[in-house]
């Protein structure tokens, strides 16, 4: 069957273009006919979608140059219960005209879904939604989308938590009256001569009584959804509880009603098993959502930043407004100790701010005039006013909050194992079922009835699919808020989980490994000089120069106390250095050569400046007055933390490259220092790539390092991309990962939390697996014949729900994860576990 659907294609200009993307569109396999419009911007496009997908439309219009339009909306689908519920909502939407792509996290309780505007529309995918048997959470005037969802997810921990204990209440007298007579020897013996065998019936209608303010009351959600489910020939989780306990509950209300159909002494009733399964099923959905709310405190810390509201500065009066209020270019007033609500840019007023939740620096930062604020900071003890310039969804927490968002609602290529299974799962489940109730009722003898309803009520309760659907998400969800705790931002589970496989980690050194400005590191004076004479006199004559290593040295002459003064006289000797006149003083600054062109001898130094040169920094001269006064070395230091970064990543058993423009003999006396393995030196930044592709040689994954900028080529190369930088730079398309703090040690820990994330999925994924691998065939009876066993429906219930509990107590494990190598400071503060 063809399908025909519409794109939208920005770009075109003239009939030339049509033609192109018309052409271009008709090359892909699968497209019979093409037609675009240049008026109204639209491509017509009907195509075979057994051969083509929307996805592969929209890339080929991209890749003969247009811009294809395509929309990506996120809505919190509210009643999935199981692996089997996502896979529904999923065809469902990916059956909508227009639908490019969808995915659904059942952790997250939310659809992401990309599709075509000019084809469909939000409502038409909530539309569909509904259609496959959920609801979709409607936004409220006034309150966000994450208010909205804590509260749905509050009124459904508090709606479970009732219809538990209105289930116990019933639920524990009928598991009483059911096995006390079978557990307790006597009982049975001592009701039959005390009140006759009628109390046998008396006991059954009891029983019913119990039961059916259970099974029609609280199991009545198993029927609503489980009914959809069957309908849509879809059947999930719902509709195995459906199945199992109605077979229970009307095969007893049969022998209570009419027993002698029954052979005598056969005519047992079940009712325990289907009152106490819906209980127990329902109270490990409600520790479910509980937990749940609990693997999202790392997005609620990370909300909890933004200011609610902030004071805005309109016609010469202040206004307390809502911060999504707040316009491009209004004046805003900040007090002292106040957060400050959206990015701006200081236009009156001085203070500190503390800006560690996204730089992780824990020195407040100097507020003046020009300054830069970031939303969510907090302001020291001056007061300030600032222009706004990014608001809503622009500003840096914004897009770290969008980043997080993303990352836990994305599916790492490991979950595709739980895909292929669930997709098969539960139809696989009713065939067991059907096949073990044939089985028994052929092989079972007397008691033939009785032991296949058992055994395949069982089979259906036990089977239930909610730890394979929670298996990866929830771990996902954890592990990344955690890493954002830690100021380590992914993409998404991709990313994650692609570190797994890096073996060569390349690192940028300018900016990365280094602090990315050059710093006076030595100055030894000649025999007869004072160091600091000969410091201040360097730095006056420097004092007239931009150049990076002059302002070094000024730098640091006045980080000394000493007061720099103009020179006389200045002139700039090309290709040597520079010559000045400093309080009647000749200062002569520059190389080696020329001190030679000077006519002085630096072997007195020679050494010394050997050794510099050896430690990976520049070495320099100085001439006072025509005599030869000092060496100078100015280096680009190497970054606190990177040392230990460095040692990290060795012990993790990774090796470690160094891709630097610097020349050999600097970049291989850094190398020696932190001990790096491979140095790739004077690359040029075009030449990034190929470093890397020199690195990926022999089929090795390799990640890299850079500052996000400069380094894009590299980063796009790159297995995995990581980029160091502050929230000005979170936003880095080529990177995979975002280490938000410009300290190197964020780099081991993503490394570290990747790791521990994806054992705790292999282990959760193992859990689902086995669990339903090794029960089912005992549900089934596989141990009656050589133990006389059968598992009850009751203890079946049980262990269904303590698997789903057990894979999100798993998961949540990962919020105790302690990062191997511990950051001077945590970026994003009201997230990290100190103020937890």
């Amino acid at each position: 069957m063809l399908k025909t659907i519409e794109l939208g294609v920005q770009g075109m200009t003239c009939a030339s273009c049509v033609g192109r993307v018309e052409r271009g569109l008709r090359k892909v396999e699968g497209v019979s006919e093409a037609s675009v419009n240049l008026a109204t911007e639209r491509a017509t496009v009907t195509f075979d979608p057994s051969v083509t997908t929307p996805q592969a439309l929209l890339n080929k219009v991209q890749d003969v140059g247009y811009e294809p339009v395509a929309s990506t909306v996120d809505l919190s689908v509210q009643g999935m219960t199981c692996a089997s519920c996502v896979g529904r909502v999923e065809r469902a939407l990916q059956k909508v005209d227009g639908v490019v792509g969808a995915s659904v996290n059942l952790a997250t309780e939310r659809a992401t879904v990309q599709y075509l505007p000019s084809s469909v529309s939000p409502g038409q995918l909530k539309s569909a939604i509904r259609e496959a048997g959920y609801e979709v959470l409607e936004e409220q005037v006034g309150l966000s989308r994450e208010d909205q969802e804590r509260e749905a997810r509050e009124r459904e921990v508090t709606h479970l938590r009732r219809q538990v204990l209105f289930s116990a209440v019933f639920a524990v007298p009928l598991l009483l009256l059911a096995m006390v007579p079978m557990l307790v020897p006597g009982v049975e013996d001592w009701l039959m001569n005390t009140f006759g065998h009628g109390v046998m019936t008396t006991l059954n209608w009891v029983m019913l009584a119990l039961a059916v303010p259970i099974q029609f009351g609280p199991g009545l959600r198993f029927y609503r959804l489980g009914w959809k489910s069957l309908k849509s020939r879809s059947p999930d989780m719902n509709a195995l509880v459906m199945i199992g306990t109605s077979a229970a509950f009307f095969y007893s209300l049969v022998a209570t009603l009419v027993p002698r159909i029954f052979p005598e002494g056969t005519a047992h009733v079940y009712y325990e098993a289907s009152g106490v399964v819906i209980t127990l099923i329902l109270l490990g959905k409600y520790f479910e959502a509980v937990a749940k709310g609990r693997s999202s405190e790392a997005m609620k810390k990370l909300l909890s930043l933004q200011a609610k509201t902030a004071r805005v500065v309109r016609g010469g009066h202040e206004l307390e407004l809502p911060t999504d209020e707040v316009l491009v270019g209004d004046l805003i007033s900040v007090r002292p100790g106040e957060k400050i609500p959206v990015d701006g840019e200081v236009v009156q007023g001085a203070s500190f701010v503390d800006e560690s939740m996204i730089t992780g620096e824990p020195v407040p930062v100097s507020k003046q005039a020009g300054a830069g604020v970031v939303g969510g900071t907090i302001n020291g003890n001056g007061a300030l006013t600032f222009r706004a310039t990014r608001i809503g969804a622009d500003t840096a927490l914004a897009q770290i909050i969008k980043l997080v968002e993303t990352a836990q609602g994305s599916k790492p290529p490991i979950q595709g194992l739980a895909d292929k299974v669930v997709a098969i799962f539960v139809p696989v489940v009713l065939g067991i079922a059907a096949l073990t109730f044939l089985l028994w009722l052929i092989l079972g003898g007397q008691t033939a009835l009785s032991f296949a309803l058992i055994t395949t009520v069982a089979v259906l309760i036990i089977a239930c699919p909610c730890a394979m659907g929670l298996a990866t998400p929830t771990s996902i969800m954890v592990g990344t808020g955690k890493a954002a705790e830690l100021g380590v931002l992914f993409k998404g589970g991709g990313a994650l989980e692609g570190l797994q496989d890096v073996q060569v980690v390349a690192l940028d050194k300018t900016g990365t490994l280094t602090k990315g400005r050059p710093e006076l590191t030595d100055l030894v004076a000649a025999s007869g000089f004072d160091r600091i004479t000969v410091l201040k006199l360097v730095a006056a004559a420097e004092e007239q120069s931009e150049h990076p290593i002059a302002r070094a040295i000024v730098d640091a002459a006045k980080r000394e106390g000493i007061a720099v003064v103009k020179p006389e006289t200045f002139e700039a000797v090309p290709g040597y250095g520079l010559e000045a006149r400093v309080e009647g003083h000749l200062v002569q600054v520059g190389a080696d050569r020329y001190m030679a062109k000077l006519g002085l001898n630096v072997g007195l130094l020679a050494s010394k400046s050997g050794q510099l040169g050896d430690e990976g920094k520049s070495p320099l001269y100085a001439a006072v007055d025509g005599q030869l006064a000092a060496v100078i070395a100015v280096a680009d230091p190497i970054k606190a933390g990177t040392p230990e970064a460095v040692q990290a990543l060795h012990r993790m058993g990774l090796q470690v490259a160094m891709i630097t423009g610097d020349h050999a003999r600097t970049a291989n006396a850094i190398a020696r220092q932190l001990g790096i393995d491979t140095v790739l030196a004077e690359v040029l930044p075009s030449g990034k790539s190929d470093a890397i592709k020199e690195l990926q040689s022999g089929g090795r994954k390799v990640a890299f390092v850079g500052d996000g900028l400069n380094d894009a080529p590299a980063l796009a190369q790159s297995d995995v991309g990581l980029a160091i930088g502050t929230g000005t730079d979170v936003a880095v398309e080529t990177a995979d990962v975002i280490l938000m703090s410009g300290d190197l040690r964020g780099v081991p820990n993503a490394f570290a939390l990747s790791r521990a994330t994806l054992r705790n999925i292999r282990l959760n994924l193992f859990w689902a697996f086995a669990y339903n691998i090794v029960l089912i065939p005992v549900a089934a009876g596989a141990l009656y014949p050589a133990f006389g066993m059968l598992l009850s429906p009751v203890l079946a219930a049980a262990a269904m729900g303590f698997s789903s509990v057990f894979v999100l107590t798993n998961a949540l494990r990962l919020r105790g994860f302690r990062p191997p190598v511990k950051p001077d400071a945590l970026p994003v503060r009201g997230v990290s576990p100190v103020h937890a």
